[in-house]
């Protein structure tokens, strides 16, 4: 695992809004992640982790591999290892959503970006 501890409970603000670590131990991280109306996390892969997602509020655009997924408030979606993904909030509401990290390296330094509307990449 990464051997450099988070930050549980700072908030870690990004163009897209901004995420909170809520726990970690070995091989997982959890985080909240707040994404404001029409907010985009870039579209990326991950080569040590995979993703599992679950929006607590709001609805969410999922790039998943090159095909749209619609989340509603309550549902879930896996991000495998190695995909390429995006979290997209359209809408006029916040979005809310738990990740779950599970991997050898949980770091923001494993992040391989494609695109981005903010200039990332």
């Amino acid at each position: 695992m990464d051997s450099a501890n988070h930050s549980i409970n700072e908030i870690s603000y990004r163009p897209w809004g901004f995420y909170r670590n809520i726990d970690e131990g070995e091989g997982y991280l959890v985080k909240i992640l707040h994404v404001n109306p029409q907010g985009k996390l870039s579209v990326q892969s991950h080569n040590h982790r995979s993703e599992h997602w679950f929006v607590i509020k709001g609805k969410a655009k999922v790039l998943l591999n090159e095909k749209e997924i619609i989340l509603e408030t309550g549902q879930s979606l896996d991000i495998p290892l190695r995909a390429i993904h995006s979290l997209h909030n359209p809408y006029e509401h916040d979005l809310e959503v738990i990740e779950i990290q599970s991997g050898d390296l949980l770091s923001e330094d494993d992040i391989i970006r494609y695109s981005d509307i903010y200039g990332r990449v």
